[in-house]
């Protein structure tokens, strides 16, 4: 039996981001193959309309021909990495939600179709200007400018959390016999939900960081990564091939 082919990481973007959201993680997981791609409608695919179709289809293409392959996702890309993982659950070694155990129902639902309404009256343009600054001071005052979409995102916004609260919830946990990481940032009303997430997969790790806000993979970057290398390592041990 031969060595254990170097593992996969696909990290997944969320809503307005793109894959510079994740720019710093390959050094902080040497020896780990790190792949960012953007979603439709995100980022080089800007152009391009966001349908969950097509969000899932950039998961396939993402993903190696070999070796254990963990797929992890922030906010939106959360929603999108557990609805591939219940789909082809074959394919995954392992499966890390972060900042992504909201149940989109609900009275939490509402404030998402409320915000989405909102873009197109608004108008794209003019949302980004407000909600980055927003989301600029949720990251602690970091610069974003390279890890957040102006405009494009925002477009794509109504059908992506429309398609969310259709398709997702924590139902899509059940079954799995994958390791499961549920890591939210203490402040994150995003992990509101967890224990519903963790009642639907009872061997999954939910890990809270706290005073981490729903930024949390760019506020504790080395927190987030230590993680993530946890659960690399749980899959790559449980890896059957």
């Amino acid at each position: 039996m031969g060595p254990t082919p170097t593992p996969t990481l696909v990290l997944l973007h969320g809503t307005r981001m793109n894959a510079g959201f994740w720019r710093d993680y390959p050094a902080l997981l040497p020896g780990v193959r790190v792949v960012t791609p953007d979603l439709p409608g995100h980022g080089s695919r800007g152009a391009e309309d966001f349908t969950w179709e097509g969000a899932l289809a950039t998961v396939e293409r993402a993903l190696p021909a070999d070796g254990p392959v963990v797929l992890a996702g922030h906010s939106l890309g959360g929603y999108v990495a557990m609805s591939y993982a219940a789909a082809q659950p074959h394919r995954l070694a392992g499966l890390g939600l972060v900042g992504a155990t909201g149940v989109p129902a609900g009275a939490g639902a509402a404030v998402y179709r409320g915000f989405a309404r909102l873009v197109p009256v608004v108008g794209s343009a003019r949302m980004a200007h407000v909600a980055n600054g927003v989301m600029r001071r949720l990251a602690g005052g970091r610069d974003i400018s390279q890890v957040t979409d102006d405009g494009q995102g925002y477009a794509a916004m109504p059908a992506a959390w429309s398609a969310v609260m259709a398709q997702c919830g924590p139902h899509l946990l059940g079954g799995l016999d994958i390791p499961v990481l549920l890591l939210n940032g203490g402040l994150d009303q995003m992990r509101l939900g967890v224990r519903a997430y963790a009642a639907a997969c009872p061997a999954a790790q939910v890990v809270t960081v706290p005073r981490a806000t729903h930024f949390l993979p760019l506020t504790h970057p080395e927190a987030c990564a230590t993680h993530l290398r946890g659960l690399l390592d749980r899959a790559t041990q449980t890896y059957r091939g």
